[in-house]
């Protein structure tokens, strides 16, 4: 039985994973960094912010000292600065630049019509995400959204699925299990974090092609493909 939807954010409802790396590269051109649009899909497009920054420092790409017990915390003091120079660039350029991606608000409207309750698990900072739903008027969609500051381990790790789940079932006499919950990802990592919590999993194509996401029990194009029938038969 279907009980709630959680979708993913960047790539699923907006299409800002692009504006993700120019924020990114802005920030990292001070270090004479840059990354290449195929790396960043290949190596850190699932990455959280702060997972980006210490995988690039722990290539010695960014020459930020990361902190050990004998040490201060300049290296993660380093990567807060950057975060927050990072976040400033990617919200002038959601204002300017993002967009919602095609099929997303039929989708939502077929949901909410249903009395589907749906809740956002993304690796995006709550600001970013907040952001981009009130430009487009989405945000009163959505029950719960798990964003960067609440998880500790981003995707792979089921982590914010889990929390996800556990603060939609807030206050619900009858809670919702994992498994009448569906997952809607455009990335592996995801879709890896989202069958570790449990869930069943809708992949769309925006960011990867189908035979990258095969993992997925359903992998469509764009979201309004999806009928009720369709997401309520992977619960059945």
């Amino acid at each position: 039985m279907l009980r709630a939807i959680i979708f993913d954010f960047d790539g699923v409802i907006t299409d800002s994973e692009i504006l993700h790396l120019r924020a990114f590269n802005r920030v990292l051109a001070q270090y004479g960094v840059e990354i290449s649009t195929r790396d960043y899909y290949k190596e850190y497009l699932g990455c959280t912010d702060v997972d980006c920054f210490k995988l690039l420092a722990k290539k010695g790409l960014l020459k930020i000292d990361m902190p050990v017990a004998t040490r201060s915390h300049r290296g993660e003091q380093g990567i807060e600065s950057l975060i927050e120079q990072k976040n400033h660039v990617f919200e002038e350029l959601a204002k300017t630049d993002g967009r919602i991606i095609e099929g997303v608000r039929d989708c939502l409207n077929m949901l909410k019509d249903n009395s589907i309750p749906m809740a956002i698990c993304s690796g995006a900072l709550l600001a970013e995400i907040e952001l981009v739903l009130e430009q487009a008027r989405l945000r009163g969609f959505f029950d719960v959204i798990v964003s960067a500051e609440q998880m500790t381990r981003g995707k792979p790790y089921p982590d914010g699925f889990i929390l996800a789940l556990r603060k939609l079932n807030q206050g619900r006499q009858s809670p919702i299990e994992a498994n009448q919950c569906i997952a809607i990802e455009d990335s592996h990592w995801g879709l890896q974090a989202a069958k570790a919590a449990g869930m069943h999993t809708v992949a769309v194509t925006n960011s990867y092609d189908a035979e990258q996401l095969a993992m997925a029990e359903k992998i469509v194009v764009h979201l309004d493909e999806l009928t009720i029938n369709d997401l309520q038969q992977l619960c059945a």
